[in-house]
């Protein structure tokens, strides 16, 4: 029993009668919840009233060994920390949204002569005109294809703008009016990019009727070409807009949230409307023990989803918020404007509340028969592999790199839940064995297995490979040597024809491959570790590469720093140069030794 309990009556009376943070502690310090109160001396009590709580509340506090309190001046102020906190520490009793990553706009780089247009993930970081943010990064893509499309503006960068001689392949296939080349006047792509700027804004009746207008004036004059190429663009035009399946005349921004929940597993779908259309929605999934209302849901969400982008003009939700909240008034002061919570509402936002209803159950429903079929897979594999028991944890290796160069080794973790993303890692293998898939593998399992057999990880399962017999003999010999004996290796080969289902499976407990029917679970999943293995290998072999390929030869040896670098580049006109140059040539530079000229020289050439 903790200190806390002991004395919890004596706690309880010197809490303050003032707004504030709590943080509720575990056994070893970690913030297990993070909550705030208008008065911390009314609002902590209630956890320690076993007859007023639900079920989550009743574990956490089974949990808990200490509350440390923050005190603010305002409510307001409470909010934001408790904002804070827990995006910061990701308690495991709060609503926590998972995905980080910052929302898809277009961007239109008005500045420039010729503008372009292109997708970015953060808003306001250049010049220019900014349009989203979007549900999506498939709605943005799908946007910027029907646009170059429809107007042709260049998408490419100014660096590959300006050192063009003749139109590029885009010109070609008409998505670009190849402006780099002088191919049409700045005043025509000015109107081309004034339109998709128009378009990106709501104003799609204004251009179509621009459109006709210089497509009749250009039939009266003869300019049938013209007229061709505007005709074309109307067409275009109308079947995008036959896409934007909601609108109303009313160009507002507006956001929509529908909550689904099967009293375990909660989701939340926002639906996207901008400029009077939807433009998409975007789902969140989150687990919380016990049993949570969707009002509480609700709050939550809010504060931490809202806190962290700028807030539309209005988010309609489906249970109800008090008039001139304490989240609504922190809304508009981060917007700089008025931003309203509504909940009874009718027309048409009625009909869109309706429909993140519809998207949030259907979601959530696809998500529990996807973990249903996943539990049913590993329950296959384990009477298959593991004499009857399910598979707790399972990993997958991969090796990804080309020719030997940045090879990169890849081990993703799955449980009962599916990917386990935290526990992933990547190897940089640095074997000299260039381009021995077998020496890499060896490398990357023997410095992850170490560490498990230390205890820094947890022991899997079952351990696949992507491979064939060479990769399953070279796992087990580096297994045998740290005495890893409880733990099922297999390797996935994907057989003579490499096509999806046809893939063998070697074990150490049989000599011939196993060969499981293409519609079977079990090859299902295992194709589905598979493969993630591989996505994530070739993400850290391009991201090595990337790295690489900017870095130059002189960089890495022993001795010589940035200032010599430079030095060298610009005596001998280059790296081309500096290659060329003899021992007694790199002497002869300012700064460079002898002996620095030998190692530069003997680095460059590759000798030892």
């Amino acid at each position: 029993m903790s200190e806390l309990f002991e004395n919890k009556s004596k706690f309880l009376s010197k809490l303050p009668s003032k707004p504030g943070v709590y943080c509720m502690l575990g056994n070893n310090g970690s913030i297990l919840y993070v909550g705030k109160a208008k008065n911390l001396k009314k609002r902590v009590p209630n956890y320690f009233q076993s007859e007023q709580r639900d079920r989550k509340t009743t574990l956490l506090m089974t949990k808990v060994c200490d509350i440390k309190l923050t005190i603010t001046n305002t409510e307001t102020e409470a909010l934001i920390l408790e904002y804070n906190l827990i995006k910061k520490n990701k308690p495991r009793y709060n609503v926590v949204l998972r995905d980080d990553k910052s929302y898809p706009y277009i961007y239109v780089a008005t500045e420039h002569q010729f503008p372009r247009i292109e997708f970015q993930r953060r808003a306001k970081s250049h010049k220019g005109k900014y349009f989203g943010p979007y549900p999506n990064a498939a709605a943005v893509r799908e946007t910027l294809t029907e646009l170059q499309k429809v107007f042709l503006v260049r998408q490419c960068k100014d660096s590959f703008f300006k050192n063009r001689s003749r139109a590029c392949l885009q010109y070609q296939i008409q998505r670009c009016s190849a402006p780099c080349v002088g191919l049409i006047e700045k005043n025509e792509y000015d109107n081309d990019v004034n339109s998709t700027m128009q378009f990106l804004a709501g104003k799609n009746k204004s251009i179509v009727n621009g459109l006709v207008k210089r497509m009749e004036q250009c039939s009266e004059q003869k300019k049938y070409e013209e007229a061709l190429k505007y005709r074309n663009q109307i067409s275009r035009l109308k079947e995008i807009q036959a896409k934007q399946f909601v609108s109303t005349s009313r160009r507002t921004d507006i956001d929509v949230l529908g909550i689904a929940s099967d009293g375990v597993t909660h989701c939340v779908a926002i639906l996207s409307i901008r400029n009077g259309s939807v433009t998409g929605n975007k789902n969140y999934y989150f687990k919380i023990r016990g049993a949570t209302s969707r009002v509480k849901i609700q709050q939550e969400f809010l504060s931490q989803y809202y806190l962290s982008i700028k807030s539309p003009s209005e988010i309609i939700v489906p249970e109800s918020v008090t008039k001139d909240s304490v989240l609504e008034n922190l809304l508009s002061d981060k917007a700089q404007r008025k931003v309203r919570l509504t909940n009874n509402v009718r027309g048409n936002r009625l009909g869109w509340l309706d429909m993140a209803h519809k998207n949030a159950a259907y979601e959530l429903q696809c998500k529990i028969s996807s973990e249903a079929s996943l539990a049913s897979q590993l329950v296959s594999l384990g009477k298959l592999f593991c004499n009857g028991d399910q598979p707790k944890r399972i990993e997958c290796f991969d090796v990804s790199h080309i020719s030997g160069e940045a090879t990169v080794a890849s081990c993703v973790v799955f449980n009962e839940l599916g990917p386990l993303k935290s526990d992933y890692r990547r190897f940089n293998i640095k074997s000299s064995d260039y381009g021995d898939d077998y020496a890499a593998l060896s490398e990357a399992v023997g410095r992850r297995y170490k560490r498990i057999k230390s205890g820094e990880e947890l022991m899997p399962d079952i351990l696949f490979l992507d491979g064939g017999k060479g990769q399953l003999s070279s796992c087990m010999s580096i297994l045998q040597e740290l005495n890893i004996k409880d733990i099922i290796v297999i390797a996935v080969a994907k057989g003579r024809s490499r096509k999806p289902g046809m893939e063998q499976l070697f074990l150490t407990t049989q000599n011939e491959p196993l060969n499981l029917a293409a519609d079977s679970p079990v090859l299902h999943l295992i194709q589905r570790i598979r493969d993630e293995a591989h996505r994530f290998a070739i993400t850290g072999h391009r991201q090595r590469r990337n790295i690489n390929r900017k870095r130059s030869r002189l960089d890495g040896i022993e001795g010589l720093g940035p200032i010599r670098r430079r030095e060298l580049l610009k005596q001998f006109g280059g790296i081309h140069g500096v290659m060329r140059a003899g021992v007694e040539d790199l002497s002869k530079i300012n700064g460079i030794s002898k002996a620095m000229s030998v190692r530069i020289f003997n680095n460059l050439h590759n000798h030892n």
